[in-house]
């Protein structure tokens, strides 16, 4: 069934990244690299927006952002354009972690397909991306920013 297989291979991917992050030295879970990554990528966005762009449920992102504000690697500011909201941005050590963990990431890729060939490797990731693409409006946390569109 496509779903349990979903569930496993979700299993199997943390377990890998995991690894590979404390085999790095490093302390940070798959969400909060996705999380550091597109703040890096969309300085002062709002944690609502962050939620939509990671597809992560809005009431919970605030836990992840308050673990990393806690490592040093991201801080919260007062918005400059709503008072209300509040700015997310990476720190210097955010971006040198970032840069550091990107072998450990890259690596871990690798491991979740590694019983596939190049090619399959590849046809899986679109057709994920497919499946994703279809059931995105599904989702309790869609993905809010296009990128959800089959590639």
């Amino acid at each position: 069934m496509p779903g349990h297989l979903a569930r496993r291979f979700q299993q199997i991917a943390v377990a890998v990244f995991l690894a590979e992050m404390d085999a790095a030295g490093f302390d940070l879970t798959p969400v909060q690299y996705a999380a550091l990554a597109a703040i890096a990528a969309n300085p002062a966005i709002d944690q609502i927006t962050l939620a939509g762009l990671i597809a992560y449920d809005r009431t919970t992102i605030t836990g992840v952002i308050d673990r990393l504000a806690q490592k040093g690697l991201v801080v919260r500011r007062a918005s400059t354009r709503d008072r209300r909201s509040r700015e997310l941005l990476i720190t210097d050590d955010g971006r040198r972690t970032l840069a550091a963990i990107t072998p450990a990431v890259e690596a871990a890729q690798r491991l979740m397909v590694r019983g596939l060939t190049a090619a399959e490797a590849s046809e899986l990731t679109r057709l994920l991306q497919k499946a994703i693409a279809a059931g995105n409006d599904l989702s309790r946390a869609p993905l809010r920013d296009g990128a959800a569109t089959e590639r």
